[in-house]
């Protein structure tokens, strides 16, 4: 009997993330699809965790499973030695924190069968505190945040989020994959976004591919990521310098301005801070801050 071709490599990078890594993996292996039409690769850069250990165990009952450390200086470099270590002519992204729901990998299949051209497509994700919260959220629709509307049908680059996103592996190397110049946080994958809908790839929703990511922030550190993606924006722009991408971004002269009344004001800033440790408007004006923050470092060359 005729074996079926493999279809999709999921690429997955990690770094010392075996506590969520051990819900991710057995979530792929449960897949809808035959294990034999998919392959899941962990690019990992070096974990001291046990995640060794862990892959070498799964991949003894699992061959599709394959690991394949390295010393990536970022989320960009571990995913391109993803794709260049796939066999599939579709390459998935998801992280080592998004725990995959049972047709997941079935539902981005179909979505790229679909006549047409070549298509990138990007799935819901589902943000999650906890297991629990998982279990709950995977049971029940209702209970969902999603930030599309369904009826959606295709997406801007600003979307293009590698948590739940496929493409053809051809494109990818055709637009040149991620660039690896992003080591901090954020953006190599809306670049990449951006470069694949300018190439003519069409960036599709499709919300029944759905995932959930596990991976609460701690407010602080929250801001800290604000600041490290505000520096990553001024990366994205001096590539793209367009109008567009300033817009869309948040860096335009108007909201670099308000940010210098803020630091001019004491007593606005000293509120902000206050006050943001509660969900609301003051914790969305202190992520806006921080951001620029980082923006403006990255203009002055800090």
């Amino acid at each position: 009997m005729t074996q079926p071709a493999l279809r999709l490599s999921v690429v997955i990078p990690t770094y010392n993330r075996l506590d969520t890594l051990q819900y991710v993996i057995p979530a792929l292996l449960a897949q809808t699809i035959p294990a034999e039409q998919f392959e899941i690769v962990v690019a990992d850069s070096l974990s001291d965790d046990g995640t060794v250990e862990y892959l070498a165990g799964i991949a003894a009952a699992a061959p599709h499973v394959r690991h394949l450390p390295g010393p990536y200086t970022g989320r960009a470099g571990a995913r391109n030695a993803g794709i260049a270590a796939a066999n599939a002519p579709l390459v998935l992204f998801t992280d080592a924190d998004i725990i995959a729901s049972p047709d997941l990998l079935a539902r981005h299949l179909a979505r790229h069968a679909r006549p047409g051209g070549p298509r990138a497509v990007v799935g819901l994700e589902i943000q999650v505190d906890s297991y629990d919260d998982y279990l709950r959220k995977s049971a029940r629709r209702s209970v969902r945040d999603e930030l599309h509307p369904r009826s959606r049908k295709t997406l801007d680059w600003l979307y293009f989020l590698t948590g739940n996103a496929s493409a053809p592996r051809a494109e990818l190397d055709r637009v040149g994959r991620f660039d690896e110049d992003f080591t901090g946080y954020g953006h190599e994958d809306l670049e990449l976004g951006y470069r694949l809908k300018h190439a003519g790839v069409a960036i599709e929703y499709e919300p029944l591919a759905v995932n959930y990511h596990w991976h609460p922030v701690p407010f602080d550190q929250q801001q800290g990521r604000m600041q490290l993606a505000g520096k990553s924006t001024v990366r994205f722009y001096r590539k793209h310098p367009t109008l567009g991408v300033q817009t869309k971004l948040g860096m335009t002269p108007v909201s670099l301005v308000l940010h210098d009344v803020v630091e001019r004001a004491p007593a606005i800033k000293t509120w902000i801070e206050k006050n943001a440790a509660r969900p609301g408007f003051a914790r969305t004006l202190s992520f806006q801050y921080h951001y620029l923050t980082g923006v403006k470092a990255a203009l002055r060359g800090d």
